[in-house]
């Protein structure tokens, strides 16, 4: 089929994920074709340095032949296996045990999902069965933060906190609610660590004292949030909470869909300030994107506690492809790249090279902003530098920089507010980190260039 017979096909019959769909129709679809280490080409001859590792998730680089050759093996041997009946793989259990010995002790039992939405999806399920099971039926309210996100589920996208995930959803359910962002940039003590965790603190408190701490079941957080904007915490913020949720009788869920496996330094982000989550929920760089898999590890007491009330009967939760061997036989051998084949430790040698490029644009006209933790950092584009005002929406500036990044052969995220993120794959050399901020300098230059966005900037 030739390309422009593909991108028609495309405009008929594939429904992208958070699309505007008459846009996408107009445009019509980038087809990719291949992908190798951090670059990947379309169909149109053109290569791109991705700086976004996919979506989050292909932090060990494209085609790693080790990745592939576990994904042959596993499929010429055994391409699937149910998790049903009592059955296994020999993957999925070498890969459970490896995620509990890698992650926060609190951590003991691991349940498959087919990624970061239904694990989302799964945790709260499994929350309510606990509570139910040990006399608590009452605690059903969950707590998550504002520009949040836990998936698109039905479930989860309520606990997502980002307006295109609950318009004309019917979201969030009365049930789901939301505490302000800890977002140094946009504080009124942007300078004041202390002060912007103490007021997270307070601002769960006050919520759970306003719906009764017997009725509020758990708080879900990512440690740096993703899609939300890139929105990184003061160091202490994430064990201030999870602390806040002892104090106040209920569980801390820490969302690790896009922070875990090496993305912020350690392999997980609890690690770097000694968290011991009730939950955790993962994805995205469990497989690197090369198959779809997720996960959510749970405490001995609340596995004990649901087993102990369902002895007898099952526990009516399961998916067709959970436990994937080839997903499991695929997660495994990133686990061996992050480790043995030395990802971790590249991309924690690389992490000073990637804050520096990014705070360096500080000084570029449009860039208000600079912030980073690990591989996973963003700009924010303002109008005014001084009084952080956001640029007008009607000048579409995301679209711009999205169509100018390509130009220049960079991928990364503009978001509709204008933070631009970058997760750049675990594997990026310094060459290739100098390579993706030259084009996002060269980028950011061409928006500036229309007369329009001139006149915007004040300051």
């Amino acid at each position: 089929m030739s390309d422009e017979s593909l991108i028609e096909a495309d405009r008929q019959y594939l429904i992208h994920p958070v699309a505007d769909y008459r846009a996408h129709e107009a445009q019509g679809a980038t087809v990719l074709t291949s992908g190798n280490g951090a670059w990947l080409h379309d169909a149109n001859g053109n290569a791109l340095l991705d700086g976004f590792a996919g979506l989050w998730c292909v932090n060990t680089g494209y085609g790693q032949p080790s990745i592939v050759k576990a994904a042959t093996e596993q499929l010429n041997r055994l391409p699937y296996a149910t998790g049903y009946f009592g059955f296994a793989s020999a993957p999925a259990i070498l890969l459970a045990q490896k995620l509990v010995e890698l992650t926060p002790p609190s951590l003991q039992h691991v349940y498959f999902t087919l990624g970061g939405s239904d694990a989302v999806d799964a945790a709260v399920r499994f929350i309510t069965h606990y509570f139910n099971a040990i006399g608590k039926p009452e605690k059903k309210h969950f707590i998550a933060l504002e520009r949040g996100y836990h998936g698109s589920s039905s479930t989860g996208a309520g606990l997502t906190a980002l307006p295109a995930f609950h318009r004309n959803f019917d979201l969030p359910l009365p049930t789901q609610h939301h505490i302000p962002s800890p977002y140094p940039y946009r504080s009124a003590t942007p300078d004041d660590p202390q002060a912007i965790i103490a007021a997270s603190v307070a601002a769960l408190e006050a919520k759970v004292g306003e719906l009764g701490a017997a009725h509020v079941a758990a708080f879900f957080c990512e440690p740096v949030q993703g899609s939300g904007g890139v929105i990184v915490p003061p160091k202490g913020w994430l064990r201030a909470m999870r602390e806040a949720c002892k104090r106040l009788d209920i569980l801390f869920v820490a969302d690790e869909v896009i922070t875990g496996f090496g993305r912020t330094g350690p392999m997980f982000a609890c690690e770097a300030e000694d968290v011991a989550p009730d939950l955790m929920t993962l994805a995205k760089g469990l497989t690197a994107g090369y198959a779809p898999m997720g996960a959510v590890l749970m405490s001995d007491a609340i596995y004990q506690a649901i087993a102990d009330a369902a002895k007898g009967a099952p526990v009516g939760h399961g998916q067709t492809y959970s436990a994937h061997p080839v997903s499991a036989a695929i997660g495994l051998a990133c686990l061996k790249l992050y480790d043995e084949g030395g990802l971790l430790a590249n991309a924690q040698a690389h992490a000073k090279t990637f804050a520096d490029g990014l705070d360096a644009l500080l000084d570029h006209p449009l860039v208000g902003d600079s912030r980073h933790r690990g591989l996973l950092g963003a700009l924010e584009l303002v109008a005014d530098k001084t009084t952080r005002q956001r640029f007008d929406p009607s000048l579409k500036l995301h679209e711009r920089i999205g169509a100018a990044a390509y130009r220049n052969g960079v991928i990364f995220r503009a978001f509709g507010d204008n933070i631009l993120g970058f997760a750049p794959a675990l594997c990026f050399s310094a060459e290739e980190f100098a390579e993706l901020f030259a084009r996002v300098r060269a980028t950011l230059d061409d928006v500036l260039d229309a007369a329009d966005v001139r006149a915007a900037l004040r300051g």
